[in-house]
């Protein structure tokens, strides 16, 4: 079988500002702008290029009205920093049930969507990803 994951789509009322959000939060590149839609794509020549999906945003005229069923996990080097960076842009932090131990945060972006922010990667575990 020949099936590649292609992108993401996320329902949202504006997909240019949620785009722009985006933009900011992981630093990747807009591809493709049209009226109701805007595609974003890792940067030019990075690792994730050609390999991670697309983030495809989509004008919607409903709003968000229960928990995602699906969302982005995002794993920084520093997660305290990168909550506070993505706090600055205008995601704010979500509770969504989870333990009040969790090794996550999870945060909502500026239109509802949930996402989280994991812990870093200890060195042992980033050992095993050059492998």
């Amino acid at each position: 079988m020949s099936l590649r994951w292609q992108c993401l789509v996320v329902d949202v009322p504006d997909p240019a500002a949620a785009a722009a959000f985006w933009v900011e939060a992981l630093g990747w590149r807009t591809t493709h702008v049209v009226d109701d839609e805007v595609v974003l794509e890792p940067p030019a020549g990075s690792l994730e290029d050609g390999v991670a999906p697309d983030l495809l945003f989509v004008r919607v005229a409903e709003g968000k009205s229960v928990k995602n069923r699906l969302h982005l996990d995002l794993r920084p080097d520093d997660q305290d920093a990168e909550v506070a960076r993505l706090e600055r842009l205008g995601a704010t932090r979500a509770d969504v049930g989870q333990p009040d131990d969790a090794s996550f945060v999870v945060m909502r972006d500026p239109f509802g969507n949930e996402l989280c922010v994991l812990r870093a990667l200890t060195p042992a575990e980033l050992a095993t990803l050059d492998r």
